[in-house]
């Protein structure tokens, strides 16, 4: 399975990212990591793909990555739409006090336009 992994520079991507990993060496997918820009995250861009390298090679996963411009939500699509994916893997989504899922807005807007099969990692 040929799979995108999307990263914005939060824990939970580093978590989704360690998810994917693990399932990538268990099963032998293709691996592409995303990075996309957004400016209010806890780390930039060149601070995930350090991140994004090191946990690949813990992981003994080869991986080919890339970063994105622009509009997160909109990056991701348009790139998924460009290649080849089989699966987008995002990680998002918090409970509400109600326990109901709650999507940000890239994460909602990556569910409703993905040209492919998108996994939600919480």
């Amino acid at each position: 399975m040929n799979v995108l992994v999307g990263l914005v520079g939060s824990d939970e991507s580093l978590k989704t990212l360690r998810q994917t990993i693990d399932r990538t060496r268990e099963v032998g997918d293709d691996l592409t990591v995303a990075i996309v820009e957004k400016p209010e995250s806890k780390r930039s861009q060149e601070e995930m793909r350090t991140k994004a390298a090191e946990l690949l090679s813990e992981g003994d996963v080869e991986a080919e990555t890339v970063t994105l411009e622009g509009d997160p939500g909109s990056a991701l699509v348009d790139y998924a739409e460009q290649g080849e994916f089989d699966q987008l893997v995002i990680g998002g989504g918090t409970l509400s006090p109600m326990g109901k899922i709650q999507l940000g807005p890239i994460t909602e807007f990556v569910l409703l336009n993905a040209p492919t099969t998108v996994k939600l990692v919480r």
